[in-house]
């Protein structure tokens, strides 16, 4: 019984660390509005960028990668089982896209996905980066990108080398984005990045 809780606590962190939404309260903070009002509609990095700046943006890249990161680390020093350490990843992805603290209405999850995977092995965060940026320059459109990039993640840390939990969490994590990432599927992008809106004439 002792470690059903330890398992359902653990699971727990990581949903509701994910559901922190840092960019809304750091853009609210900094220029008094909603972030997910402008923009992509997103509580994401970019999102904060184009509404409060670099630096708040920096702010909540970083804080977005740590609630990723922090609980699955958790889970990889304490969980019983490393099923509980891939559940738990995937979870803050959860909580950060639907978080519960922000009407289940959050951001994209890239950055969490990050933090996850450099809590379990550091070198498939950087393998992980590496292919989004490769294939959103080969699409040019950065939504499908990422579903792309969600789809083929477990096949890719495999060629890498990567084995069993990384794997696992990979697989986990990347459905969770490329369902996220659905809803931008047809959306226009004029930049790579941070598609800001055409201007008019």
């Amino acid at each position: 019984m002792p470690e059903i809780f330890a398992i359902l606590g653990i699971c727990l962190l990581g949903y509701l660390s994910g559901s922190l939404t840092f960019s809304i309260w750091v853009t609210k903070l900094v220029k008094g509005v909603d972030v997910r009002d402008a923009g992509s509609g997103h509580a994401t990095t970019t999102n904060t960028i184009r509404q409060a700046g670099w630096l708040p943006g920096v702010i909540v890249l970083i804080l977005d990668i740590g609630k990723g990161f922090v609980p699955t680390w958790l889970a990889v020093k304490y969980a019983p089982a490393e099923w509980v350490v891939v559940l738990t990843a995937a979870l803050a992805v959860v909580g950060h896209c639907w978080p519960v603290f922000a009407g289940f209405r959050g951001g994209m999850g890239l950055a969490v996905a990050g933090g996850g995977f450099l809590a379990i092995d550091i070198q498939f965060f950087f393998v992980a980066l590496g292919l989004l940026i490769a294939l959103t320059l080969l699409i040019r459109h950065s939504a499908r990108a990422a579903i792309v990039t969600g789809v083929i993640l477990a096949p890719v840390f495999y060629l890498f080398g990567g084995r069993g939990l990384i794997i696992y969490a990979a697989a986990a994590s990347g459905l969770v984005l490329a369902v996220r990432f659905l809803s931008d599927y047809n959306r226009e992008y004029r930049e790579l990045w941070l598609d800001r809106e055409k201007p008019e004439g």
